[in-house]
């Protein structure tokens, strides 16, 4: 009998490659605006905030691992368009991609939820930035010291500024892109009176803070507090962005809060800010949404409840158990499937 050989043709997709070229677009335009913040640590230019590590740790939670040429390309382009290229920029290409990889991983070893609903949820991915960039600041300023164009006793104060920086990219802009791709919650609807409020006292406070000589940058912090509480992770990150950004090119002008400072001392005051304002928007706003959810996870039991005892009031057969006390079933994700069967139950009049 002769054998019989299937071919099957063999199908080329071309949405990965177009992926990777979006990813390493916008890795390029993100390291071309943090160059604009830019410091000069001992010799060293360093960024404040740099937001391609941001943009590379948001690709790779969305697209997967299939994102990380597209970070190494768009971390070659930025080099380029910094230096000419030369053989050790391949090592801080692979630093630069290393990191947010092994942010990527960590975040899904410990099931991180891209809509940062859970304390948890922010407070991973704070341990997340701070861990995963120390490999890229390692690497890129260890190459630096190894070819020498960095002295061994300059190390620690750009490898530190270099880390927090990266760290700083991944706190501040990876929560909006989530927010952005429909990835982590809106801003609620409604409300727009108090948020055109918010926006005209952050217009208002964050440049007096800022370009005032009395350090008055504490008073970011309510107006950070006000946005967590009324508009959740939308609202609190881009207030925190504005207030990072405006107060990094007050510290470039060496104005305000950071006259007559040196440039370390600017570089940690800096840091210092930066780093508060992006613990609070992130943790406070995933504390607000994780308690939101609890109380609608109770309410709906507590319907739930009332209707079971409705029924048994009335000499009828309570109703069926939700879905949601299936065995196998995830009890994170329990509530929303209890909501949805209440929502069944009820009809469009029914409880929300």
């Amino acid at each position: 009998m002769a054998a019989v050989l299937v071919t099957r043709p063999i199908r080329l997709s071309v949405e990965p490659v177009l992926k990777a070229l979006a990813v390493a677009a916008c890795y390029y335009v993100a390291g071309r605006l943090g160059l604009l913040g830019r410091l000069v640590v001992e010799g060293v230019v360093v960024t404040p905030i740099w937001p391609p590590t941001g943009v590379a740790v948001a690709a790779l939670l969305v697209y997967g691992v299939r994102a990380w040429p597209g970070i190494a390309l768009g971390s070659f382009l930025v080099i380029m368009s910094l230096t000419t290229p030369r053989a050790t920029t391949l090592l801080t290409v692979l630093g630069n991609t290393a990191g947010p990889l092994c942010a990527m991983l960590l975040l899904r070893r410990v099931r991180f939820r891209l809509d940062i609903s859970r304390l948890r949820d922010g407070l991973a991915l704070v341990l997340a930035g701070l861990g995963a960039m120390l490999v890229s600041a390692t690497a890129g300023v260890g190459l630096q010291v190894l070819t020498g164009a960095l002295e061994t006793g300059e190390f620690w104060s750009v490898w530190l500024a270099w880390w927090v920086g990266d760290t700083m990219g991944v706190l501040l802009i990876t929560p909006l892109l989530l927010v952005l791709v429909g990835a982590a919650g809106r801003m609620r609807r409604g409300g727009w009176t108090e948020l055109v409020c918010l926006v005209l006292a952050a217009a208002i406070l964050v440049p007096v803070a800022a370009l005032s000589r009395m350090s008055l940058l504490y008073l970011v912090f309510p107006l950070l507090i006000w946005a967590a509480l009324r508009f959740q992770l939308a609202g609190s990150m881009l207030c925190a962005l504005f207030a990072s950004v405006l107060t990094t090119f007050e510290a470039n002008a060496r104005e305000g809060a950071f006259e007559q400072l040196s440039a370390v001392e600017i570089m940690i005051k800096l840091q210092a800010f930066n780093g508060a304002v992006a613990l609070t928007a992130v943790l406070l706003s995933a504390m607000v949404t994780e308690q939101r959810a609890t109380r609608r996870s109770v309410e709906n039991a507590c319907d739930e409840l009332a209707e079971v005892l409705e029924h048994l009031a009335a000499g009828g057969a309570p109703p069926e158990p939700s879905t949601s006390h299936a065995i196998g079933t995830d009890a994170d994700d329990a509530p929303r499937r209890r909501r949805g069967s209440l929502g069944s139950r009820h009809g469009p009049s029914g409880p929300a």
